[in-house]
């Protein structure tokens, strides 16, 4: 009589827990200690600059990530090791329609879909990057510290988002004003206190 009774309270235990699953812990990211760095190459050389973050937050069970996004203000962009007429005129042309087009496509933004727990705080993330209206999935490696940060290096074949301006799979005879079809992302996403 007791085993059956014991048996039946962990049924109902069983049944309790899957129709209530713990709801992953929202955890806010602070915009003003988050960064975006942006590095970008080509045949003579590279750029790089920054995005600032528009909207984030990251959801966690227990300290395991499980999902989250992230919003970049693509108005906001700018060059980082140009002064002058020079940083101007770059940033000027990134904004324009040979580049992103941030007059009509002001924000560019990455969910994830999923992360896979690695090792420790090493974790392979995938999720839906959208530059420019166009969404495509994207694969990379993030360190995750729970209520501390969340660091990643995502590498990005601009091509995929309609980001041809000298790029040779499009333009021929480009010789030294090729530029790279990839460029890096660095999401340094600081959590609030």
């Amino acid at each position: 009589m007791k085993t059956a009774f014991f048996s039946m309270l962990m049924t109902a235990f069983t049944l309790v827990a899957v129709a209530n699953p713990i709801a992953p812990k929202p955890v806010k990211v602070d915009l003003t200690k988050s960064t975006i760095v942006w590095d970008a190459a080509k045949v003579t050389g590279a750029h790089k600059g920054t995005v600032n973050l528009k909207s984030a937050d990251l959801n966690f069970n227990g300290a395991k990530l499980v999902s989250g996004q992230f919003e970049m203000d693509m108005t906001s962009i700018t060059v980082t090791d140009l002064t002058g007429s020079m940083k101007d005129k770059l940033t000027g042309h990134l904004k324009s329609d040979d580049f992103f087009s941030v007059e009509k496509y002001n924000t560019a933004k990455f969910v994830i879909k999923k992360a896979k727990q690695v090792k420790g705080k090493e974790y392979e993330v995938t999720g839906d990057l959208t530059i420019k209206g166009i969404t495509h999935p994207i694969t990379f490696n993030a360190t995750i510290t729970p209520d501390v940060s969340a660091v990643a290096k995502i590498k990005v074949d601009r091509t995929k988002y309609d980001v041809r301006y000298g790029s040779g799979k499009f333009f021929e005879n480009l010789g030294d004003k090729a530029i790279y079809d990839e460029f890096d992302l660095t999401v340094n996403l600081v959590m609030s206190k």
